[in-house]
């Protein structure tokens, strides 16, 4: 008999346990999630960073072709054309390190996925373009977002566990009333059961561990100190996730800015290695303006492609930080 309660707060602080852990399966797959879209978009900037150092190796082998010829024609000296080779050579040697880094990539997704790595190349290695994300997102609000959180979930339902279990501890202080018997059926006629009637037999009992009240309090004083943790782990892990989300928010903007400056950037870039480049082949000018120029058309290009794929990557990011989506996933 559950006269002070101590069974059904053992109960909710059973089921609050058991709303945690489901809360943990959420956050994991969340993680497990983004991070398969994180690696996607990896392989997505490597093929990317590929095709630009790609396409500079055939510029640039063209550049070196046309010093050679300058050159031999005592237009130019061989400095030009060494200066032209060593170019030409840094490029074709980040190539190696971009498709190791590629294959990297794709055999993380394989993994992710439970399958053996290589398992998925032959589906990723045509390259595609970056995902391109919207310029505005709706976040919702600050409570939305804390209903949203599996890891937000997870804290309060430790934190109401352990509450409970307060409950059970201040339970032991009072007597505990248990009823020992049977309950069965007497006939009173071997010929029908309609005569049967129930009976009931039973001895009550009182047990209560007076003597033991201290070690009792002392429980009480263990789960109120163990439930005071829980709730400042509780107000650490929506902290941490406003906060989270605010950078993540700041950053997806300030990436976007920053496109816009790389893709001017990079425009001036072109225009200063094609002014420099008719120069040269005109005489008017050295071949290393030609050669600056062209060093810093490749790095803008690099650093495009790489903010576009930390534009998207800070999408996915801030779906991860906002508990998934809109949408709760199921579990099976």
């Amino acid at each position: 008999m559950d006269i002070f309660g101590g069974t059904r707060r053992s109960i909710e602080a059973a089921e609050a346990d058991v709303e945690a852990s489901k809360e943990e399966l959420h956050n994991i797959l969340v993680s497990l999630l983004a991070e398969v879209a994180l690696n996607y978009i990896e392989v997505r900037i490597l093929q990317a960073r590929l095709e630009v150092a790609e396409t500079n190796l055939k510029t640039q082998t063209e550049t070196w072709q046309l010093t050679q010829w300058r050159y031999e024609a005592g237009l130019s000296d061989e400095l030009a054309v060494q200066q032209a080779k060593y170019a030409l050579e840094n490029t074709r040697s980040q190539i190696p390190t971009i498709r190791i880094g590629l294959d990297e990539a794709m055999n993380r997704i394989a993994v992710l996925l439970g399958e053996q790595p290589g398992i998925v190349h032959a589906e990723l290695k045509k390259p595609m373009p970056i995902p391109v994300t919207p310029l505005r997102i709706a976040v919702g609000l600050p409570a939305d977002l804390l209903r949203r959180r599996p890891d937000v979930r997870q804290a309060e339902r430790q934190l109401a566990a352990q509450t409970a279990r307060i409950g059970v501890a201040m339970a032991d202080l009072y007597p505990r009333f248990t009823l020992n018997g049977s309950i069965g059926v007497e006939t009173l006629s071997l010929s029908t059961l309609s005569s049967s009637i129930w009976t009931l037999t039973g001895i009550p009992r009182i047990s209560w561990t007076i003597f033991k009240a201290g070690a009792i309090r002392q429980n009480i004083e263990v789960q109120s100190a163990l439930q005071e943790q829980a709730l400042i782990q509780y107000e650490a892990t929506v902290l941490n996730a406003l906060e989270e989300v605010e950078n993540i928010l700041v950053a997806y903007a300030e990436e976007h800015n920053k496109k816009n400056i790389l893709r001017e950037a990079q425009e001036a870039a072109q225009k200063a290695f094609d002014l420099a480049l008719c120069k040269y082949q005109s005489g008017l000018t050295d071949f290393s303006n030609v050669l600056e120029a062209q060093r810093s058309l490749l790095s803008f290009q690099e650093q495009l492609t790489l903010n576009d794929g930390t534009i998207t990557s800070n999408l996915i990011r801030l779906y991860k930080a906002l508990g998934g989506g809109w949408t709760q996933m199921a579990l099976y």
